[in-house]
């Protein structure tokens, strides 16, 4: 009998080949050739939520500053609350204007020695119910972790969280601190 890969494995495999194969990869080309993986915490079963957004009345747009001194366009659409390790923790989910996809930037309390300085992302996806997967498995470090050439939004200072998120990528010896 042999173990099949969970959806999360799937995905790593799939990022990581990304990474290592592909013209787009943020990575340089000298870079991808001694590539072995993006470095990720161990999966975290309790740091996967449904959780159900509560909208902002006013859908305000807001520019978030970007790590190259610009600024994008976002909607501060609704905030989201959650529990870990017995802590209320809340976070604002953005939308983009032009594709509706939700966004999640944050900071926690290991960025900068144990996940990227300037934060990573998550994409949520919508269920059922109106409710939201908040699956911390999935956060990411974006791109200008990996190459100064990109341009990458910086989580505003309400999606700091005073705690660690030990889930999903992680520093490594590809990432910038």
């Amino acid at each position: 009998m042999t173990d099949e890969p969970s959806e999360l494995q799937e995905y790593r495999a799939a990022k990581d080949a990304f990474f290592r194969d592909e013209p787009e990869s943020p990575l340089t080309p000298a870079h991808r050739r001694t590539f072995t993986g993006l470095a990720y915490y161990p999966e975290a079963p309790s740091l996967v939520f449904e959780v159900t957004p509560q909208p902002y009345e006013d859908l305000e747009v807001v520019e978030l500053a970007t790590s190259d001194g610009e600024a994008r366009e976002y909607e501060r659409w609704a905030r989201i609350g959650f529990v870990v390790d017995g802590k209320e923790q809340a976070l604002t989910v953005f939308r983009d204007p032009h594709t509706g996809a939700l966004f999640l930037p944050f900071v926690d309390a290991g960025a900068g020695s144990e996940t990227y300085g300037a934060g990573r992302y998550l994409d949520l996806p919508e269920l059922e119910g109106g409710r939201l997967l908040l699956d911390f498995n999935y956060a990411y470090h974006p791109y200008c972790a990996y190459n100064a050439a990109y341009s990458c939004p910086i989580p505003p200072a309400e999606n700091r969280l005073d705690i660690h998120i030990r889930a999903g990528e992680r520093l490594g010896a590809d990432a910038q601190h």
